[in-house]
């Protein structure tokens, strides 16, 4: 085997990709001396700063000494990359190096992009959407904040840099090996990870992102069904101020009830088009995204393998026809689901409350529940038991 040609390769394709990045914009990072860096290491590492000192002496003393060369010789010796290799180690002991993100930080949110879907007949594509909100969530993050401070890349033992004032957005920046940026007035840092294919990895490090979490959701809503699963905006196609006064009444004890309760759960029940669904959309649309909410309307497949995402701080789950689902369980028909279990959990917060992950952002979430349903009756009696469900409502004039 020609280890020759294997290694010639290699230099070569290095020697590509840092052209590369140099036609592409980035820069040579220079280590500039810090005064104030320099003094804490005179304080604080004197023993290994003399030593490093007097091998460098030392070591252009043997460049210039050698008795079987020219004089002339020795002086150019002194610029070969192996004696300027050795003056850069130096450099780089007595410099501070680049900017690098401080992985203690808690608040840490990352998604693959662009997301790949996998799905099969046999189940709708949750992960997938869920991951495409996750998605969706890091690239507002990243246009709400713009430009960074620096954009750092090192790659072939060097470290470059990319002049912020030439950046255009993320897409469009040459990514080799793992890049760096950083904004000093959020105290945010972005790693980007380049995959095959073009694919990349974005992770954002904060101490606190929950503020541009927020901004970045809003408005947003996610259907999870086995026919349309997607990530959009909630209509309405109905505004609240056109529903019967006695559900406009409701509708204002559920307003004060949300801003009041940590967690509300309300079930709204009544004979078809009486306008249960539409009453749920309206108060997602008009009440509940001002404030901040996530909507996410379940199916019933969905409903099963749903986990709201830790990362989110005020969810609102919509569970239509809840009465197909939260089935009595001492009925037959119920007993071959786990449905009602998993919307009792739900309401309980025991389905993704009782263990936390010590690692990502972990936000005390603020949750609310709209359920509909035909008919009380079909309903488990311990989902309407008190504390779970907050609000009952009965629709009873044709609305739709």
């Amino acid at each position: 085997m020609d280890f020759d040609y294997f290694r010639s390769n290699d230099n070569n394709s290095a020697n590509n990709n840092r052209q590369n990045l140099l036609s592409n914009g980035w820069r040579p990072f220079q280590r500039d001396f810090d005064w104030h860096y320099f003094q804490h290491i005179i304080i604080n590492d004197t023993q290994e700063l003399a030593q490093r000192s007097i091998n460098l002496v030392s070591f252009y003393a043997d460049a210039l000494a050698r008795k079987d060369y020219a004089w002339w010789a020795n002086m150019v010796n002194l610029a070969s990359d192996y004696t300027r290799s050795e003056f850069q180690k130096f450099w780089n002991f007595i410099t501070p190096d680049a900017q690098n993100p401080d992985y203690r930080y808690k608040d840490v949110l990352s998604t693959e992009t662009p997301i790949v879907q996998f799905v099969n007949r046999n189940s709708i594509p949750i992960d997938y959407v869920l991951n495409l909100l996750q998605e969706i969530t890091v690239l507002r993050i990243l246009r709400l904040l713009d430009r960074p401070d620096i954009i750092t890349q090192y790659y072939s033992e060097r470290d470059f840099y990319f002049p912020v004032e030439k950046f255009i957005n993320w897409e469009r920046l040459d990514i080799i090996n793992t890049v760096y940026a950083y904004w000093s007035q959020h105290d945010i840092w972005l790693q980007i990870e380049p995959y095959e294919r073009g694919r990349r990895q974005y992770t954002l490090m904060a101490r606190n992102l929950a503020p541009l979490i927020n901004k970045a959701t809003h408005d947003l809503a996610v259907m999870l069904s086995g026919y349309q699963s997607r990530v959009g905006k909630v209509q309405n196609q109905f505004p609240i101020n056109s529903f019967p006064p006695e559900i406009q009444d409701f509708t204002n004890l559920v307003q004060q009830s949300i801003l009041n309760q940590h967690q509300l759960a309300v079930v709204v029940h009544g004979k078809p088009g009486t306008g249960k669904t539409a009453w749920t959309q309206s108060v997602a649309k008009e009440i509940l995204v001002p404030l901040g909410y996530v909507i996410f309307i379940l199916d019933h497949d969905a409903i099963t393998n749903f986990v709201p995402p830790s990362y989110l701080e005020r969810i609102c789950i919509i569970i239509n026809e809840a009465d197909n689902l939260a089935q009595d369980r001492s009925l037959e028909v119920a007993q071959y689901s786990n449905k009602t279990e998993h919307i009792l959990a739900l309401l309980d917060g025991t389905l993704y409350q009782s263990v936390i992950d010590e690692s990502g952002i972990q936000i005390k979430q603020r949750l609310v529940v709209l359920m509909t349903c035909n008919t009380t009756e079909r309903l488990d009696p311990a989902m309407l038991r008190k504390g779970r469900v907050d609000l009952i409502c009965e629709f009873t004039k044709r609305f739709v």
